[in-house]
């Protein structure tokens, strides 16, 4: 067993020493790695001697990425999670350039490029394939908008239905002179199930709010 595993791991070594090209620009070295990211690309980082040591960088890769796909990284909680996931890998980000980075010397450069190709592949994998991440972030951008508007509203409100059940609204937001009560659920990636739940959520708190209230999603 243990030399059919150790089989697997030389032939592992092999594959990533096969597909890992390299390229000189300017004064770096472009290493293209066989990870790909979530547009099925090549994950690409850049190697540059300082010294006796290297600087390991993704070249602002992955931040600019997720910005250009709407997701800004511009909030407290964002940014927390972004900097718990880099850590784990003892990798930094340029606050200047918004680079992913880590230095190396010559005894552990394999050891840190596996750490950076690892975080570049964390931080995709953290905001856009953990749908509990994404809803939690889309749930802040609702409640920035609301803030923003100056919209008084209390958060995740839970109400008994006539059926005895409890169930959770995201805000609700108070009557006023203008408006009747509005109770407001976000749902980050509509389907039949979102739907049907928040269907049934209304029709069985319907009746023990006031008359005019209204649900919106």
């Amino acid at each position: 067993m243990i030399d059919s595993i150790q089989a697997l791991i030389e032939d592992y070594r092999k594959w990533l020493r096969e597909e890992t090209t390299l390229r000189a620009v300017d004064d770096y070295v472009e290493i293209t790695t066989p990870y790909l990211d979530r547009h099925n690309d090549c994950l690409q980082i850049l190697a540059r001697r300082q010294g006796d040591r290297f600087l390991l960088t993704d070249d602002s890769y992955v931040v600019e990425d997720l910005e250009l796909s709407g997701c800004q990284l511009d909030t407290p909680r964002r940014e927390s999670l972004l900097r718990t996931t880099l850590n784990g890998f003892g990798v930094h980000k340029n606050e200047d350039t918004q680079a992913l980075e880590v230095v190396a010397s010559k005894e552990d450069f394999a050891l840190q490029k596996h750490n950076l190709v690892q975080a570049m592949l964390a931080v995709n994998d953290l905001f856009y394939l953990a749908s509990s991440t994404v809803l939690s972030l889309f749930n802040e951008d609702v409640a920035a908008w609301l803030d923003l508007s100056r919209i008084r509203y209390t958060p995740s409100v839970k109400l008994s239905g006539a059926s005895g059940f409890d169930h959770r609204f995201d805000y609700v937001i108070p009557k006023s002179d203008s408006h009747p009560e509005r109770l407001l659920r976000t749902i980050n990636q509509p389907n039949r199930d979102s739907a049907q739940s928040l269907v049934f959520s209304w029709i069985d708190t319907r009746g023990t709010r006031p008359q005019q209230s209204r649900a919106y999603a």
